[in-house]
């Protein structure tokens, strides 16, 4: 988190949180803020908006015909 925080220096630590939950869209109160939210927020929040969510990154297939099939366990890897 210290990275990111140094990109805002103006702000103090309550203020970075309630900044990264806005743009994480997190609408509750700063205290419901989980550490999931913030930890994947800060990991994707510089990325490419197009790029594939790393969890999911395993199990990607371009084609859809391709993951149908290999799903359906006719492609074997």
């Amino acid at each position: 988190m210290h990275p990111a925080w140094q990109k805002d220096p103006d702000l103090n630590l309550v203020q970075f949180l309630q900044k990264l939950a806005q743009e994480a869209g997190f609408q509750g109160q700063l205290s419901e803020l989980t550490d999931d939210i913030l930890i994947y927020h800060l990991k994707m929040r510089d990325t490419d908006k197009e790029q594939v969510i790393p969890g999911l990154k395993k199990d990607y297939e371009e084609d859809f015909k391709t993951a149908l099939l290999r799903a359906r366990g006719v492609i074997k890897d």
